[in-house]
């Protein structure tokens, strides 16, 4: 019988979590086929979420645990995930239900066929706003062209991986993490599913603007040198514009014999000059930083906890 991990990353998620469960034991129940555990990390949850996961584990001794020592962010909660999973596939499911567990058994189906990677793909977006979903279609938009790799747009972390996979995201331990990004990165043999994306069971979203906008910055600066040679471009068409602009007034003033008033010209040369300079710098600092930050090495995540048997990531190997 082959061993299927089911990963949940939670925050906060207190109110979710017995729908969640609800869902995924009539699914395992249906497969009888394949031995299920439900891998569950806690990033650093301050509503109960931990006390709700621990009630859970008194009924199924399926349900497994790693509580993290404080909240790290959903990205390094995967990573402590892909550590921690075992089995033959691991199948990465948020706890808010906006992805419908029901797909699993497609995706095994079509894992069974030899697909390594099955990947979810929202055909629609229902409960977000529409500046959401707009910003959500430029942002792929520009990602695509500006990546070195093909991200597919409207996908998250929904998706079915095959233990080969998730022993080679197992090696990619750097801090500013872009799963999505890394997904592609590895390869492997992949295979795409529509659905129509449900709103939250219960709860609210934990992606705000900001992390929602430091995300995309990630996705950018960690697979495309763009944004720097984008800089350089505008810094010399710039420079030519100011050479152009220079030689104009010269010749008007020296040539034509025109009586020219150039501050008006000059300050506008200068605060294109300036804001280019900035711009430059700004971007240059955006990767000086990543640079500083991955030159710490410092270990991604601590665990305050562990529960279930759970395999420790030194002694994880394939079982089957």
């Amino acid at each position: 019988m082959k061993q299927i991990c089911i990963l949940i990353p939670t925050y906060n998620e207190k109110e979710v979590l017995p729908y969640l469960y609800e869902r995924l034991q009539r699914i395992s129940n249906q497969l009888t086929n394949y031995d299920f555990s439900f891998l569950l990390i806690n990033d650093g949850s301050t509503d109960g979420t931990l006390e709700t996961i621990n009630s859970l584990r008194q009924q199924d001794s399926r349900i497994e645990l790693v509580n993290l020592s404080r909240n790290y962010g959903k990205e390094i909660a995967m990573m402590a995930g892909f550590d921690y999973a075992h089995g033959d596939a691991v199948i990465i499911l948020d706890a808010d239900l906006q992805d419908p567990p029901e797909l699993i058994s497609q995706m095994l189906e079509y894992w069974e066929g030899g697909y390594e990677d099955v990947y979810a793909k929202r055909s629609s977006r229902e409960g977000e706003t529409w500046l959401k979903k707009w910003t959500s279609k430029k942002y792929y938009k520009v990602l695509q062209k500006m990546a070195t790799i093909d991200i597919p747009k409207d996908t998250g972390d929904f998706r079915l991986l095959d233990y080969k996979c998730i022993e080679a995201l197992r090696t990619m331990r750097e801090s500013q993490r872009y799963t999505k990004g890394l997904f592609s990165f590895i390869g492997f043999r992949k295979k795409e599913i529509l659905f129509e994306r449900e709103s939250r069971v219960a709860g609210t979203t934990k992606w705000n603007y900001r992390k929602l906008v430091g995300l995309a910055a990630d996705g950018i600066t960690s697979f495309s040198i763009a944004p720097l040679r984008l800089a350089t471009i505008l810094g010399f068409s710039i420079l030519t514009l100011g050479m152009v602009l220079l030689l104009v007034f010269l010749l008007k003033e020296f040539v034509f014999e025109m009586n020219v008033s150039g501050i008006t010209g000059i300050v506008s040369v200068m605060m294109l000059l300036s804001g280019i300079q900035l711009l430059s710098i700004g971007l240059l600092g955006e990767y000086i930083g990543r640079m500083f930050i991955e030159t710490k090495n410092r270990p991604l995540y601590f665990v305050s906890s562990e529960h279930r048997g759970i395999v420790r990531p030194e002694k994880s190997k394939r079982i089957g």
